[in-house]
């Protein structure tokens, strides 16, 4: 299970939104580009960037989810967090987390953190039971 699938599987029933925070692994901080971690990643198939410079304008922040957006390929538009992290910082979202809240505006279910914890098929049981939910009179 992907977003992707996710996407087309509930888009006609779920609003689908991606905000790109801070990097996760950029060149100036914690870089995934050498080593073990870089040989599990290219054999893992990872999309994951690998020569980003951790953004340090909105403006660069903005090409670097337009870059992610691209290669990702999930069909989902993206949104980019202020410079300030307040997404980020609300939603304790670094590195990636996945949520669902519905229109109220309740978080109804917190993925854990990434990578580990990124389980798109987790959110589908969890949009399964939300959508049977809305449904009960």
């Amino acid at each position: 299970m992907s977003l992707h699938n996710l996407y087309q599987e509930y888009s006609d029933q779920i609003q689908f939104i991606k905000v790109y925070i801070r990097e996760a692994h950029p060149v100036d901080g914690w870089w995934f580009g050498k080593g073990i971690m870089s040989t599990l990643l290219n054999l893992s198939r990872s999309k994951a960037s690998r020569n980003l410079y951790d953004p340090k304008t909105l403006e660069e922040r903005r090409a670097a989810a337009g870059d992610c957006e691209e290669s990702l390929q999930f069909g989902i538009k993206t949104y980019v967090d202020e410079m300030d992290d307040a997404a980020n910082k609300a939603y304790a979202a670094w590195p990636t987390r996945l949520y669902l809240i519905n229109v109220e505006g309740t978080v109804i279910y917190a993925g854990g953190l990434g990578p580990f914890g990124f389980k798109p098929g987790v959110l589908k049981q969890a949009i399964d039971e939300h959508i049977t939910e809305e449904k009960i009179p």
